[in-house]
């Protein structure tokens, strides 16, 4: 059951926005397209769906290192195993990635999303990230190789 104080919240909440709707529609102010902010997913930069164009081709930025305990896909996230997440990719993708620092390079499944950092292309597990030399951040470049048992 909830607390009253918190229904009791909740109804004072509704109807102040009800009252603050009813004033604006009562003063016939229209809300234009010019006014209104874009979508986040319309904007230049902001999250995009991979395509087939994206397999193949390269990605350059920073790779941090996650450590969650259940991942986008539903497995339970295994420290050493070589996965890492990123935003757009299709889940089960396989991605090189080469760390610009020491030259090393290392080919991970994808099997999370994230990072959700401005700037970072993707976050690697502990083990991939032991391996590849990467100690917090470090800059990277991605090369998608493919689907799991598929390869491009």
């Amino acid at each position: 059951m909830r607390n009253q104080n918190t229904t009791h919240r909740s109804t004072i909440k509704a109807a102040a926005l009800t009252a603050a709707l009813t004033c604006v529609l009562a003063t016939g102010v229209q809300i234009t397209p010019s006014l209104a902010r874009p979508h986040p997913a319309n904007e230049a930069g902001a999250f995009a769906r991979a395509t087939k164009a994206d397999f193949g081709s390269a990605f350059s930025g920073v790779a941090s290192v996650y450590h969650d305990r259940m991942t986008a896909s539903g497995e339970h996230m295994n420290p050493n195993a070589m996965t890492a997440a990123h935003k757009t990719l299709p889940l089960g993708s396989i991605v090189t990635v080469r760390n610009h620092r020491n030259g090393r390079s290392i080919t991970v499944r994808i099997n999370d999303r994230g990072p959700y950092v401005r700037g970072r292309v993707i976050d690697l597990s502990p083990g991939a990230a032991r391996v590849l030399g990467v100690d917090g951040l470090a800059p990277v470049s991605l090369s998608v190789a493919g689907r799991a048992g598929r390869r491009v």
